[in-house]
């Protein structure tokens, strides 16, 4: 267990000042945000302010100096970033899954946890995996990594190549998914310092939007690490099943990052329709009709999300329904940010206003996993597995309905489907 290592105080979750701590970090990340994205500069200043907070440590244990936070208070903390520099939000996602996961930390060998807890208490140190490769893509959809690690005495060495390593330029710590050169091989994640001989960040991210993100390739060659660096492993044939916590974290956090985005475009949008006068109007924009009724529904847009990600929070849900709220509210965010798009023309295209950044960067939630396809088919498998059960159990499937149900009916409760996608 490491020391407590002394942080500037941070207000309590619960109380104004820490509301008011959010807000203020919105705005002063939302200052630099062009810069960041024009440039493509990683936002080395945010992460340095949010160390000085306490916040990269936000959800680690408290044991060991962090602040113990659960996922309410990481989504409040996320989602106000986002609304201030959406790639500073993702990788500090990616930082609090990470961190937040005390009983898979504890499994590690006691003097690695101690050194990686400690590098993010002390020094703000980034931590993040990295998983995607040139010939696999995304593991999500299956398949063994092409890096290996092979055994040598002491250790391993590990060789390969990985795409879009969000936060490269500030991680110390990777969490290399690779697999082993055993006939059955292991498979998981090596621990990887970033100043391991062998290491290197190729500046490749160049894209529509998150242009900050810092999500390049990293190269292996012969990356020597010791034995016990292989911290989350296991044989491929016990690899472990969805987990629902972790379901829950990276749903509601990566959904908070385009929320955040669209919520500071209908802001942006509120307020130029409020001050714009077209001389042949004479009037604000703000009094049409037409306005009135596109802010309503940019806000109904954003009212569900709120709802879905308030129920993501509370928890009990399945895996797959924490895969739908990533899904519906990303979705939901970008429709937000296109209807304002759609109603600003030409000012809402333009470089000089923050609303044509916020519509690139609001589209990079469709690239996340889970992607649309892979959670409506899961749906869709669980739905009509669950029809077949209910049917072999008695009778046709129908509707749940007020009065009496037709005789020899088999009737859905409304937790079937959600009950075959556990």
């Amino acid at each position: 267990m490491t020391d407590r290592l002394p942080h500037p105080p941070v207000p309590d979750f619960a109380s104004p000042d820490f509301d008011r701590l959010l807000a203020s970090l919105t705005a002063e990340f939302a200052a630099t945000a062009e810069h960041h994205d024009r440039t493509r500069e990683f936002p080395a200043a945010n992460f340095a302010r949010l160390h000085e907070l306490g916040l990269l440590a936000l959800t680690a244990p408290v044991a060991d100096g962090g602040l113990g936070a659960g996922l309410d208070t990481a989504y409040r903390v996320v989602h106000a970033v986002a609304r201030g520099e959406p790639s500073t939000a993702l990788i500090l996602v990616m930082q609090f899954l990470h961190l937040a996961f005390h009983d898979r930390l504890a499994r590690w060998p006691e003097h690695l946890r101690r050194r990686v807890i400690g590098d993010v208490v002390r020094d703000g140190a980034l931590v993040n995996s990295l998983r995607v490769e040139p010939e696999l893509g995304t593991p999500a959809r299956g398949g063994l990594p092409g890096t290996v690690a092979r055994r040598v005495d002491g250790g391993w060495i590990i060789n390969g190549r990985k795409l879009y390593s969000t936060g490269s330029p500030g991680l110390t710590w990777n969490f290399v998914w690779a697999r082993s050169d055993d006939a059955v091989p292991l498979v998981g994640a090596w621990l990887v310092h970033r100043d391991t001989p062998g290491v290197r960040v190729i500046e490749t991210w160049d894209h529509l939007g998150l242009r900050a993100s810092g999500s390049h390739d990293v190269v292996f060659t012969d990356v020597f690490v010791p034995a016990d660096h292989a911290v989350d492993v296991a044989p491929i044939d016990q690899a472990a099943a969805p987990d629902a916590r972790f379901s829950a974290w990276i749903g509601v956090l990566l959904s908070a990052v385009y929320d955040g985005v669209a919520r500071a475009a209908r802001d942006w949008f509120a307020e130029w329709a409020r001050t714009r006068v077209p001389a042949s109007l004479g009037a604000p924009l703000s009094s049409l009709q037409r306005y009135q009724q596109a802010l309503g529904e940019i806000d109904g847009l954003l009212f569900s999300n709120r709802v879905l990600l308030e129920s993501g929070v509370r928890g009990g849900l399945a895996p797959a329904e924490y895969s739908l709220i990533k899904t519906l509210v990303t979705n939901q965010a970008i429709a937000a940010v296109q209807k304002a798009v759609e109603l600003s023309s030409n000012p809402g295209l333009h470089r000089a206003n923050p609303l044509e950044r916020h519509f690139r960067d609001v589209l990079c939630g469709r690239i996340h996993t889970p992607q649309d396809d892979a959670v409506y088919g899961q749906l869709g498998i669980a739905a009509f597995a669950a029809a077949a059960a209910l049917a072999a159990e008695g009778g046709p499937l129908v509707p749940k309905v007020a009065g009496r149900a037709p005789e020899g009916a088999v009737i859905a409760p409304p937790t079937a489907v959600a009950d075959a996608a556990r």
